[in-house]
C-alpha cells in the first residue's frame, strides 16, 4: 500500500493520478496535508502539484467521460467531505482504465458514491441560491453571509453573476473565509481580515442608512403574506432548515 500525501485541491488530485501512473503503482490512499506515520511497511509518496501534470490527466479524463462527467467529479471534489478523495481517485482510475465511458456503471460503488455526492452538492447550492439575502454597504456593494454545508462558492458564480450582472456584490462564506467579489466586469476570490477585533459584525456595521428600512419592509412582506392558520412548521422546516436561518432577513 502506498500513501500518497497532497495539498487537497483538485490540481493536486490530478497530479496524484499522474503519479500513481507513472510509478505504476497498484493498492494506494490519498492524505491531505502532513506526512503521516502508516503501517510499518507502507511507502509514502509526497505529490507536488504540478499544474502541467494535471492538465495531462484532465486531457485523458476527457478522453473517457462527457465534459458534463467531469464537471460532476469537480463539484464532489469541491464537497469537501472526509475520506472521499479515495472514492474519487477510484472513479478516476476506474474511467481511464475502462475501455466506454462509465458514468451511468451505478453498479460501480466509485461512481454510484460520486453520484450521490454530486446530489447532496446540487442540494446545497440550489438553497444558497433562495437562501441568500444581499444587504447593501456604504460603498454600493452588496453583502452577503452564507455558512453553506459544503464548498458551493464557486458554483455560485455563474448564477448571480447573471443574475446581478448591474450591481457590485460580494458572498462570503464565513465558515470557509473566502469569498467572491463581483465588480460588475469579473468575479475574483476574495480573503476578509477579521483578525485583530475585526468581526462579521464591522461589515454589518457599514450598512447604508437605508438599508435597516428595506429591512423593515421585507420582514412587514414577509408577515404579511404569513397565513396563521395554514401555518406547518414541520414543512416550513423541511424547505428551509433552521441552520440557515440566522442568516435570513425576514427570521433575524
Amino acid at each position: 500500500m502506498t500513501t500518497l500525501i497532497y495539498d487537497g485541491t483538485f490540481e493536486g488530485l490530478l497530479t496524484a493520478v499522474f503519479e500513481i501512473y507513472a510509478h505504476k503503482l497498484g493498492a494506494v490512499k490519498l492524505h491531505q496535508g502532513e506526512v503521516i506515520n502508516g503501517a510499518l511497511f507502507d511507502e509514502k509518496l509526497q505529490v507536488v502539484t504540478d499544474e502541467a501534470r494535471a492538465n495531462r490527466v484532465l486531457k485523458a479524463l476527457k478522453l473517457k467521460i462527457s465534459s458534463i462527467g467531469v464537471q460532476r467529479l469537480y463539484a464532489a471534489h469541491l464537497g469537501e467531505i472526509p475520506g472521499e478523495d479515495n472514492n474519487l481517485l477510484g472513479f478516476i482510475r476506474y474511467a481511464i482504465d475502462s475501455d466506454q465511458n462509465i458514468e451511468e456503471d451505478y453498479g460501480n460503488k466509485y461512481v454510484m458514491r460520486v453520484s450521490q455526492v454530486v446530489r447532496m452538492m446540487r442540494r446545497e447550492k440550489h438553497r444558497m441560491e433562495a437562501f441568500i439575502r444581499f444587504q447593501k454597504l456604504q460603498d454600493g456593494c452588496f453583502y452577503a453571509g452564507i455558512e453553506p454545508d459544503f464548498n458551493v462558492l464557486p458554483l455560485l458564480i455563474r448564477h448571480f453573476k447573471s443574475r446581478y450582472a448591474d450591481q457590485k456584490w460580494m458572498i462570503y462564506d464565513l465558515r470557509r473565509k473566502y469569498g467572491i467579489y463581483y465588480d460588475l466586469h469579473d468575479t475574483q476570490f476574495i480573503n476578509l481580515d477579521f483578525s485583530g477585533g475585526g468581526r462579521q459584525a464591522d461589515v454589518i456595521a457599514a450598512y447604508t442608512e437605508d438599508e435597516g428600512m428595506y429591512q423593515h419592509l421585507w420582514k412587514n412582506y414577509f408577515n404579511s403574506v404569513n397565513i396563521a392558520s395554514r401555518k406547518n412548521t414541520k414543512l416550513h422546516v423541511r424547505h428551509i432548515p433552521k441552520r440557515y436561518w440566522k442568516h435570513l432577513t425576514e427570521k433575524i
